[in-house]
């Protein structure tokens, strides 16, 4: 079953978008629940994005230094069985 990654809420200060700096894991890579997958900046942060499952990474929707908003696809995990 493929898991969803979303950007999540930032806060009021760090507004509604954020961009990708860099993935940490690749398409295909197994990643671990709690994993970081993909480092994010915002004019007031840079954070990291963990996954929320065991698995692997199946497909990554928003490619490096582009912008997303809060909500936005970021990629799939295909959660382990």
């Amino acid at each position: 079953m493929a898991i969803e990654v979303k950007l999540p809420e930032l806060g009021a200060e760090a507004g509604d978008e954020a961009t990708v700096s860099y993935w940490i894991a690749q398409e295909g890579d197994e990643v671990s629940e709690g994993d970081d997958l993909v480092e994010m900046l915002t004019d007031k942060a840079n954070f990291n994005v963990p996954s929320p499952c065991s698995g692997k990474v199946a497909k990554i929707h928003a490619a490096e230094n582009s912008q997303v908003k809060v909500g936005d696809l970021l990629c799939e995990i295909e959660a382990a069985s």
